[in-house]
């Protein structure tokens, strides 16, 4: 009775402050709704231990919950995410991130290599099945806000490329390459010469065979390392969806070390995850937890101005930031969205539990980003300390087709 009379006191809260599609059943057959008729979502509560999970609905309980099967949750997705959210926000009343507390990792070769692995080695079976052909694993950009996933990736590449003025014979560095779609890109269509890094196997393995099969190995390199490990001159260097595992503390070191890599005059781009919480604190009602346990080990989000103070002492002057928040947003509603549409055949491929974790994470981040829980930035660097004749006037370079290279739009087609 003490449950069952917490339990009440409780969705009578929530039914106060708002009206969800939502309905709840107890393991006795007993049944709640909160407020709307044909709910969206059920929540199936097998017995009265759970109930711990649910009366504290922080995003990590619940999604402890969902992804340890001890609720059973029934709905599409989205409408799953918004109501946790909901629920979230109107049971727990100090919305304040909390201060992130450095975990003891130190992030060594051994334990980023492990950490790495762990999200990225589930199988590249896996990542086909809800990634565009090429298997671009970052934000995509939407030009014009209706391109397919395809063409909105392959406009992403040749905006970063375009953004660091990659010309034929450069010699370029992509730190964290995936699958390798940027470093063939700027071999194919902006005549580079690439060297590419990943501590993923999986990830390694399927680039190499791509370069392979294109008849690119002459042009791109591709290596299994640690980008601390990497020596020699470049004249780009990119770094997409990996400085997010290099730690906060450890951002000035990140950065010293691209601009010891990065030549005289040379350009570099980093495009990644940002807090946007100016004290780089966890993203609110405990989302940023959950990641942290279930999805990206020893990651760890910083304020752009964290990164850009970071850059600078590191040797790196920041030329052009620019906010791809909205970008993301769509990008991971499209990424649920192919999740949603395959479930059948990706719940074949992993274990239930890895497959609610990914299921809940790429909803859950399509909200942080469209509701400005987290963000993602793009900074175009250089060496500091550039005379300032060496720098451009504008940004007008980076739009249009400057390369002298098929249309975007054409060059979309294209699968590699």
């Amino acid at each position: 009775m003490f449950w069952e009379r917490r339990l009440e006191n409780w969705i009578d809260g929530i039914r106060n402050e708002a009206s969800l599609p939502l309905r709840l059943q107890l393991w006795n057959g007993r049944q709640f709704d909160f407020g709307q008729p044909d709910p969206e979502v059920t929540i199936r509560v097998p017995n009265v231990s759970a109930l711990t999970y649910l009366l504290k609905p922080t995003l990590a309980n619940l999604g402890q919950a969902y992804v340890e099967g001890m609720l059973d949750v029934e709905g599409r997705v989205k409408a799953v995410i918004g109501i946790a959210n909901t629920l979230a926000a109107k049971s727990i009343k100090d919305a304040s991130r909390p201060t992130r507390s450095f975990n003891p990792f130190h992030h060594t070769r051994r334990q980023d290599a492990a950490a790495i692995q762990y999200h990225y080695d589930v199988s590249n079976e896996f990542y086909q099945t809800w990634l565009d052909p090429n298997m671009v694993y970052s934000c995509a950009y939407f030009e014009n806000g209706d391109e397919d996933l395809a063409s909105a990736q392959l406009k992403k590449i040749d905006h970063i490329l375009t953004k660091i003025q990659v010309q034929p014979g450069d010699r370029l560095l992509d730190i964290g390459c995936g699958w390798g779609a940027l470093a063939i890109r700027a071999a194919q269509e902006f005549g580079a010469r690439c060297v590419g890094v990943t501590l993923s196997q999986n990830q390694f393995t399927l680039a190499t065979e791509r370069v392979k099969q294109l008849g690119l190995s002459d042009r791109i390199e591709i290596r299994l390392q640690d980008y601390r490990d990497v020596t020699g001159s470049f004249d780009r260097i990119t770094s997409v969806g990996m400085f997010e595992h290099v730690g906060i503390p450890n951002l000035a070191a990140y950065f010293a070390k691209i601009s010891s890599l990065l030549a005289d005059g040379g350009m570099a781009l980093n495009h990644g995850i940002t807090s946007t919480d100016p004290e780089n604190g966890e993203t609110a009602y405990g989302g940023g937890e959950f990641i942290d346990r279930y999805v990206f080990p020893h990651g760890e989000l910083g304020h752009i101005s964290t990164v850009l103070k970071a850059m600078q002492k590191g040797g790196l002057e920041a030329l052009d930031v620019e906010n791809l928040r909205r970008h993301y947003a769509r990008t991971c509603d499209i990424w649920a969205e192919n999740f949603e549409s395959n479930s059948d055949r990706l719940q074949q491929m992993v274990d239930p539990k890895r497959f609610r974790i990914w299921r809940v994470y790429l909803a859950g981040c399509a909200y942080a980003f469209a509701n400005d829980w987290i963000s993602l930035n793009q900074v175009v660097c250089v060496k500091a300390g550039q005379d300032a004749a060496a720098l451009p006037w504008s940004r007008r370079y980076m739009y249009g087709d400057t390369k002298g290279n098929v249309p975007v739009a054409a060059a979309a087609q294209t699968v590699f």
